[in-house]
């Protein structure tokens, strides 16, 4: 946030105005140099000081954030839309680069938290949440709260690669009682 009062833009997935940053997706990866130390930190995370040197864009900043699109890109597919798909041209992602290596059924979320910070944060409830470890991770829907999320709509328009597109009566995530009977 102290680099956008500013005026200095640093790309993000999972930064949305009005949420708390959860530094997720990695592509506001920059480089600070602290007491003659550099390191790679999440922009939206770490704390403005005075005396830090940041580089927000340097060819190892850039071939980061490359990178990192090109692996959430497995989770999206070859359908690319919204902020994912600017970022992916602005930083030439090949999207297609690890399609063929990795066996993975596209679900266009790459998990940014951005549903689920906004339905906690805005809606006061958690229709939504992540649930299982590392490549298990997934987004999921509480049956019990169902009803709710019909409603609300907050989460809607969130989504940086377009994987919500509507609320209605089909939702857009598995409950969590089909991911743990593994019908999902």
């Amino acid at each position: 946030d102290a680099a956008r009062k500013l005026g200095i833009e640093i790309p993000t997935l999972c930064h949305h105005e009005g949420l708390e940053p959860y530094g997720a997706c990695r592509i506001c990866s920059v480089e600070i140099e602290k007491n003659g130390r550099k390191r790679i930190v999440a922009a939206c995370c770490y704390p403005a000081e005075e005396g830090l040197n940041v580089k927000t864009r340097s060819p190892r900043i850039d071939g980061i954030r490359r990178i990192i699109i090109e692996l959430a890109a497995i989770n999206v597919g070859g359908d690319l839309s919204g902020k994912f798909l600017e970022l992916a041209a602005e930083y030439k992602a090949d999207t297609s680069r690890f399609l063929q290596k990795v066996k993975v059924e596209p679900s266009k979320c790459i998990l940014c938290g951005l549903c689920v910070r906004r339905c906690v944060e805005a809606c006061w409830d958690s229709v939504i949440g992540f649930v299982g470890r590392g490549v298990n991770r997934r987004i999921v829907m509480y049956p019990e709260k169902a009803s709710i999320c019909s409603t609300c709509d907050h989460c809607h328009g969130i989504c940086p690669t377009g994987r919500i597109t509507s609320i209605g009566p089909d939702p857009p995530f598995p409950s969590i009682g089909d991911v743990l009977a593994g019908r999902e």
